[in-house]
């Protein structure tokens, strides 16, 4: 075992920093060398493998080869099922990389997913679908969609790995499955899987205590026998302390990590602040300092998603602790990517709020804002107790999800808005041919069109649904969430496969500000005005606005007032659209029974999705990517235009009236130049927007702040800033491993906005 090549290299810089202090404390040194390493691997990562436009994942590059040859169970080559997927992954555990920071307070890291393990059967994939997923530019279907659910992480922390083999056990002792069967198969899954994180573990100690021996530096030798001790009693124990208990969520992540990129974590703070009063209590810490310390080592480690703050179940208390601003202190003094949400309701700590919207100001981007506004009385109408809504936690991109309880598939579907549009200008082309139909019927004709294109549509994704419920469990199991989650090892089921109790499946639709603002061109263009013909903006829509017509008709049409300006037609277009979009979804289940949540989100697949359609009457051209989630479309204010507040006023009001309304998110994206964010009233002004978002019914708010000039001159060469960290859409990364697609997404919404 070896750890990575950049190791030798942040030795030596770094502890002749700790060795000569400049009055920095050793631990802010130990978190700027952890910062220094992360900078070293994302150069490495994008020389291996280009950019990634997707979270910023912890995993080490690595380039030495392992000797791991997954063994296979089907003719295919392919290794399937919880049986097989088990034994693969404890053999590759049991050979996969150590590695440990010097200068981290936690050991372990992952270095890529288990290769070629898992996926679908050949005869399992749903061939059926394939045709009309293409035909409706359904392209992310959810359809073996793995990881996309909220664990219960206080589950591992109360056992440790030790007595989640032993539950494993009792479990199978208590069911006796038959030999064979399914559920003989999942218990040797989950057993194999617990038994290889052990031996993994159990490599860390050796390597530890080995390079501890060698180590002239007396902190960096003392921190490995630091580490090399709390391992050695996490291989079988619960943890004690808080690092401890640091550690154990460190090698669920970078599993979790492994086995299809999973991450969500949980409500950290509440997590994390027994171990920390205890610790404190009982004199083992006594410098928040060292607290600091541990949670940056843990966020270094990867960046799963999770939340701080937010209400008690009864609504009458926040959540917000000590360890809630020791969690933002972490994140702040890191400089990295870090996926974590501050969650808003009346009653939050304002001095939580207030430090959260203070780092943004100061690093650009920070926590996200999860609204309890929106998304708890929405989530309760299915049905759920608000007591038990209020529990959801943001560990998601877009999304929440009920600890341990809900299997929810989130954010792994996206619907495309606009394609029932260009089917429906088709449809009712071809009848106007046949039987002209008078101007003040056009819009009705064509409204009549999307609708039945749009239910098509969701029909499509409903029919996939109920598809991957009937085939996940066999083929590609949850095999790391199983095990923190209330159900599935105690019945011998995958939670996607009846192990849970709670199945609340989601779908985000995609596009929704293009549809609106398409209809309320054609409405006003063609139908009010008469200044185009439909047969003339159809053969433009062909022509994709070629030739000074073609612009003078392209511009004509965009330049109505717009989705967001508020109170214009295509702002009513777009709640009309969203109430509809989310009626079809949610008022009918699945063919086997599961009901389906809808939300407006779009992660970065705009540019993918706009690729496979032709001109939209907005002013689009095709192949252009369409509208970004809820928000209106960039430059959606006129120049010179007059709203109450400005525009981030405004795009947060027309987002809230979008929202569907049954707690899956439409995300509010809010880009502020850093001079024009002062004018507009600072910190106050943000915290205050936020806020009236959240009493709006709004679900979700991300926030950058970002000068004019800094986007631009990092958007021509992001080398020279190799610390911009951005909010892209619910995920931050650094702005130099996205690529030239998508960063221009996030310099469009900021020359636009600003």
């Amino acid at each position: 075992m070896v750890m990575t090549q950049s190791i030798p290299d942040t030795i030596n810089v770094t502890t002749k920093a700790v060795a000569h202090s400049n009055g920095t404390s050793k631990y802010q040194q130990c978190i700027d060398a952890i910062h220094k390493t992360k900078l070293e691997h994302t150069d490495l990562k994008l020389k291996l493998r280009g950019f990634f436009d997707i979270d910023d994942h912890g995993y080490i590059p690595w380039t030495e080869p392992i000797p791991f040859t997954a063994k296979p169970n089907h003719p295919s080559g392919g290794s399937y099922g919880a049986r097989s997927i088990g034994e693969n992954f404890r053999a590759w555990l049991e050979v996969h990389p150590v590695y440990i920071h010097p200068y981290s307070a936690l050991a372990g890291a992952w270095v890529r997913n288990v290769p070629h393990v898992g996926g679908w059967r050949p005869e399992d994939r749903p061939a059926h679908l394939r045709a009309l997923q293409k035909e409706y530019n359904l392209i992310y279907t959810g359809i073996g969609g793995m990881n996309h659910l909220g664990p219960d992480m206080k589950i591992g922390l109360d056992l440790g790995w030790g007595g989640l083999l032993a539950k494993i056990r009792h479990y199978r002792q208590m069911n006796h499955p038959t030999p064979g069967s399914q559920m003989a198969d999942f218990y040797d899954g989950e057993e194999n899987l617990v038994l290889g994180v052990q031996q993994w573990i159990r490599n860390h100690v050796v390597k530890a205590r080995q390079w501890a021996a060698v180590e002239a530096d007396p902190f960096v030798s003392q921190n490995l026998l630091k580490i090399a001790e709390m391992n050695e009693w996490l291989v079988d124990n619960p943890p004690r302390t808080l690092r401890e208990a640091c550690q154990f969520l460190a090698w669920f992540q970078s599993i979790d990590r492994m086995w299809a990129a999973g991450g969500a974590l949980g409500q950290l703070d509440e997590l994390l602040r027994p171990y920390y009063e205890n610790d404190t209590a009982s004199g083992l810490i006594t410098d928040d300092e060292e607290v600091v310390w541990y949670i940056a080592s843990l966020f270094f480690n990867d960046t799963h998603y999770s939340q701080i703050g937010g209400p008690t179940p009864d609504g009458q208390r926040d959540l917000t602790s000590r360890m809630s601003f020791l969690i933002l202190e972490a994140v702040h003094q890191l400089r990295i990517p870090v996926n974590l949400a501050v969650r808003v309701h009346d009653k939050l700590n304002p001095a939580l709020m207030h430090t959260a919207v203070k780092y943004l100001f100061q690093d650009g981007t920070g926590a996200s804002y999860s609204c309890s506004g929106g998304l708890d009385k929405g989530y309760a109408r299915n049905g759920v107790p608000i007591q038990l809504a209020r529990q959801r936690a943001k560990v998601g991109c877009n999304w929440t999800a009920l600890p341990g309880i809900e299997y929810c598939l989130q954010d792994v579907t996206r619907l495309c808005m606009v394609s029932p549009l260009l089917h429906a200008i088709d449809d009712l082309t071809k009848q106007m041919h046949e039987n002209p139909i008078a101007d003040d019927k056009l819009i009705d004709e064509l409204w009549n069109r999307y609708i039945h294109h749009l239910g098509v549509s969701v029909d499509i994704i409903k029919q996939g649904f109920a598809w991957h419920m009937d085939h996940h469990a066999r083929n590609s199991p949850e095999i790391v969430l199983n095990l923190f989650c209330h159900g599935p090892i105690e019945r011998g089921l995958d939670v996607s496969a009846g192990g849970v109790d709670i199945y609340n499946l989601t779908c985000d639709g995609v596009g929704l500000p293009t549809v609106a603002d398409s209809f309320a061109a054609i409405e006003q263009r063609v139908v009010k005005e008469k200044r185009i013909t439909w047969e003339q903006l159809v053969q433009v829509l062909a022509d994709d606005y070629a030739g000074t017509d073609g612009e003078r008709v392209r511009l004509m049409m965009q330049s109505i007032p717009r989705y967001g300006t508020g109170n214009s037609r295509a702002d009513w277009w777009a709640k009309h659209l969203s109430d509809t979009y989310s009626n079809l979804v949610r008022s009918t289940p699945t063919s086997n029974g599961y009901t389906v949540i809808p939300g407006l989100f779009s992660h970065g697949i705009v540019n993918q999705l706009g690729k496979n359609l032709g001109a939209t009457p907005n002013g689009r051209h095709a192949h252009a990517p369409i509208a970004h989630s809820a928000d209106p479309d960039p430059g959606f204010m006129a120049p010179g235009a007059v709203s109450l507040g400005g525009a981030p006023t405004a795009k947060s009001n027309a987002v809230a009236n979008v929202q569907p309304g049954w707690g899956n998110s439409a995300p509010l994206q809010i880009d502020f130049d850093k001079l024009l964010a002062k004018d507009y009233g600072g910190l106050e002004a943000v915290e205050g927007l936020i806020k009236a978002h959240n009493a709006a019914g709004g679900t979700l708010v991300n926030i950058n702040v970002i000068s004019k000039e800094q986007i631009l001159e990092a958007h021509k060469d992001p080398s020279k800033f190799p610390d911009l960290v951005v909010r892209v859409t619910g995920y931050s990364a650094f702005f130099r491993t996205l690529s030239p697609e998508y960063r221009q997404q996030i310099v469009d919404r900021i020359l636009a906005e600003n």
